[in-house]
């Protein structure tokens, strides 16, 4: 268990200290599993709903990967096809990702909330020549599975059949740093949602980011564990493939919905000692009494995708005994900054300095780094071995996300005299909300659709629990009688057909939205309307 950040005793000994060693050749699939074959190793302990215990070794990992490699190669799919992973928090969706990666395929992780419009988007956008699910996702492709020509194979209940057949040897693709590995797609506020393409550099690119708030992961006893689901950027390469790289064991559990007392029993049984828990996880935990009851024996807890003030901070020492140390990236440049108590103090309110080996900054107007103290544009120089190579068939929007050298977040932040840098609001509408980004634009895209809306915009408004609470303000079409009758039509419209993550909490009518000269939706303006009225 080698770390990439070197002893040092202060953070700026350690940014200087620090270089990338990132191999011309590299494979996800080596580098999280094959490297620890035959070490005997815990690579997995999944915890069934039934509460049986099923411990994975590298070993076995390695062997079901390989069986899973021979099934789909047998199948006709071949290096650079894409394959959708609509799995659940369990060995298979990790073997499923380590049998893409050594194929030299392209691995497109799936939330299993999405409902079939937004799978068929997705499936269709990359062109995914298979699938590998269980009967829960087979229920949803079936209806869709016609209307996508390119998906030659979908791998569902008979998939252990299949696999128990096969050789569990494989000739793992000879790939480089910058070969794809992986789509993770993300929404911004217009259009459809855009598929981030990752190479295989990815993984050693999030391990500085993982190590520093994980409080110099990893250590001797680290086990690791995250309520995320594994098809979002920070359940995989925030807690899942580090974790394999460094050897150390991931507790896999699906939550059929979040239960905060269940957390700390979870964490508390199966001595885990290393978290993700995002900030919505912790605002439900905070409601826990006497939390030190459950005996947990944490040593590190990261947290991003939302802001976390003093009082959670606050709670979290009382809570767990240690400091939360929160991170923050995004899908297309993912932990590039982060707070490490037990290396510099962390400051309320600030989402910390850069990672070592990033070199972040706030921009001006102009897209010059702009001095302390100014706001500006959050931005990463490329070259980054965490960033991704560009969104998939869309050259246009990856040429839009740069400024020159530097990766423009479409985030908001401030940088002090110390590095610290605080993240002041988005400058693209997208909502944070129970830890996920929200790009309105799909959901007004899908909401159009219903027959009773005439126009839509989806905004955030302020939610203590959620940070922000999707809201969607409605023009009805013409004879639409609004009431709250439709208003709950709408919103099982958008869980049930779209995300459960997406439908609108709170639906709004209205006889008109206000629209700037060239025609755009003024979501600020109607912002400051509804939040008003609270």
């Amino acid at each position: 268990m080698t770390a990439l950040l070197p002893p040092a005793a202060t953070y700026a000994d350690l940014r200087d200290a620090f270089r990338w060693r990132i191999p011309a050749a590299c494979n996800i699939a080596e580098e999280a599993c094959d490297r620890w074959v035959g070490s005997g190793r815990t690579a997995l302990i999944h915890l069934h709903d039934s509460g049986a215990v099923e411990r994975i070794t590298f070993d076995e990992l390695h062997r079901r990967a390989c069986r899973l490699a021979n099934v789909l190669e047998a199948q006709g799919v071949a290096r650079g096809d894409r394959i959708g992973v609509l799995l659940p928090q369990c060995p298979e969706a990790a073997v499923a990702h380590l049998a893409t990666y050594r194929m030299g395929a392209i691995a497109v992780p799936l939330f299993l909330l999405f409902g079939t419009d937004a799978l068929e988007y997705r499936l269709a956008d990359c062109a995914a020549a298979a699938l590998i699910t269980d009967e829960a996702g087979l229920a949803k492709i079936e209806p869709i599975r016609n209307r996508l020509p390119a998906l030659r194979c979908v791998l569902a209940p008979d998939l252990a059949a299949q696999m128990a057949r096969a050789k569990d040897t494989h000739a793992r693709a000879a790939t480089g740093a910058d070969d794809p590995a992986l789509i993770i797609y993300t929404s911004g506020t217009t259009g459809s949602p855009k598929g981030a393409l990752h190479g295989h550099r990815v993984l050693r690119g999030h391990l500085p980011g993982v190590e520093l708030p994980q409080e110099r992961f990893p250590q001797q006893g680290d086990l690791f564990w995250t309520p995320a689901d594994w098809a979002w950027i920070g359940g995989l390469l925030d807690v899942l493939l580090p974790s394999l790289f460094h050897g150390v064991p991931v507790l896999a559990h699906r939550m059929q919905k979040f239960d905060p007392e269940h957390a700390f029993a979870l964490m508390a049984r199966h001595d885990v000692r290393n978290a993700f828990l995002p900030p919505t996880a912790l605002k439900m935990m905070r409601g826990v009494p006497d939390p030190a009851r459950f005996g947990q024996r944490l040593r590190s807890i990261g947290s991003g995708g939302e802001t976390l003030g003093a009082e959670i901070l606050e709670w979290g020492r009382t809570a767990f005994g240690l400091t939360i140390n929160e991170f923050y990236g995004q899908t297309e440049c993912n932990l590039v900054v982060s707070n490490c108590a037990g290396l510099f103090p962390v400051k309320p309110g600030s989402m910390g300095r850069a990672v070592p080996g990033h070199d972040v900054a706030i921009l001006d107007d102009e897209g010059r780094e702009a001095p302390p103290g100014t706001e500006g544009a959050i931005a990463i120089r490329a070259p980054d071995p965490v960033m991704f190579l560009g969104y998939w068939n869309r050259p246009d929007a990856t040429r839009e996300k740069f400024r020159g050298d530097w990766l423009v977040t479409g985030d908001r932040g401030i940088a002090d005299e110390e590095g610290y840098l605080t993240f002041l609001g988005r400058d693209d509408d997208v909502i944070t909300s129970a830890g996920y980004r929200i790009g309105p634009g799909e959901v007004e895209d899908f909401l159009l659709s219903h027959p009773a809306v005439q126009a839509v915009a989806v905004i955030g408004l302020p939610d203590p629990l959620r940070t922000e609470r999707v809201t969607a303000v409605i023009v009805p079409k013409p004879g639409i009688t609004p009431d709250t009758a439709l208003a709950r039509d709408i919103q099982d419209f958008v869980r049930t057909r779209l995300a459960a993550h997406l439908y609108p909490r709170q639906v709004e009518f209205t006889d008109a939205l206000p629209q700037t000269a060239t025609g755009k939706i003024m979501r600020g303006v109607l912002r400051q309307q509804y939040a008003a009225k609270e």
